[in-house]
């Protein structure tokens, strides 16, 4: 199951702790929660309404041996970081790797775009991932390690028309990742964000085929590769890296 963690690895987590991904019932958050699970996590997965998909993620992570649970909940009501943070303890421990993937899309021109679109999108891609983050901020500086993933997106920084809403959410987080980052930096705690840009999963359907074409490596990435980048900001190869954004992209930021 993965590579074998070492005592080093193992002495720096806290006994008994686990990793939390938010929306990990498909696409790039199901290939981070089962990266995660092959470095030795056992990882909560939580989702809003896939269930299946949650499952199966679930059920991935342990016919390679892991340990995982699923866990509903829409991260983007106010009251669910609370509950869903006492369902992982009871389930699993204490949270040393949390990963607010969980993301939504309501596309539209910024001129056209309805209140309820504009703050939905804002509640799940932004919100959440301040609660959330808020929420274990407090046993992790205890513990005086953890490590915080934010998923971001090449659209926050770059332009990309019709998605005005989804944009000033992602660059709002990792506006928020680079602040929250430094106060927390001298008691073991790393918040990094990772900005996939165009990757093969179902929340790109409906995304015009030419957009592959201006990505310098001439395709779409894949939710693997972005797992890859989340999997090794969580681990202690990474401990001298917080603030940072890091982009799986192709090159499309440049």
């Amino acid at each position: 199951m993965g590579r074998d963690v070492s005592d080093a690895d193992q002495d720096r987590r806290p006994a008994g702790s686990c990793a939390l991904v938010t929306g990990a019932s498909r696409g790039i958050g199901a290939a981070i929660a089962v990266a995660l699970a092959a470095d030795g996590w056992p990882v909560a997965v939580n989702y809003r309404s896939g269930v299946a998909g949650a499952d199966a993620t679930v059920a991935a992570i342990e016919a390679a041996g892991g340990r995982a649970v699923a866990l509903q909940g829409d991260v983007a009501d106010p009251a669910i970081p609370a509950q869903l943070l006492e369902a992982v303890h009871e389930r699993l421990g204490p949270v040393g790797v949390l990963v607010n993937n969980a993301g939504l899309r309501a596309d539209g021109l910024a001129l056209s775009l309805s209140d309820d679109d504009w703050q939905r999108v804002l509640d799940t891609n932004l919100g959440a991932t301040y609660r959330l983050t808020r929420a274990v901020l407090r046993e992790m500086i205890r513990a005086r390690f953890g490590r915080v993933v934010n998923i971001a997106s090449v659209v926050g920084p770059r332009a990309n028309a019709g998605q005005a809403n989804y944009a000033a959410s992602k660059a709002a987080v990792i506006a928020f990742t680079k602040t929250a980052a430094v106060e927390v930096a001298r008691r073991g705690v790393t918040i990094n964000a990772v900005a996939p840009g165009l990757i093969d999963t179902d929340m790109t359907e409906g995304i015009p085929p030419q957009l592959a074409e201006r990505v310098p490596a001439q395709r779409a990435g894949r939710p693997e590769e972005v797992a890859a980048a989340v999997a090794f900001l969580a681990s202690d190869a990474a401990g001298y890296i917080t603030a940072t954004t890091l982009y799986v992209d192709g090159g499309l930021s440049a």
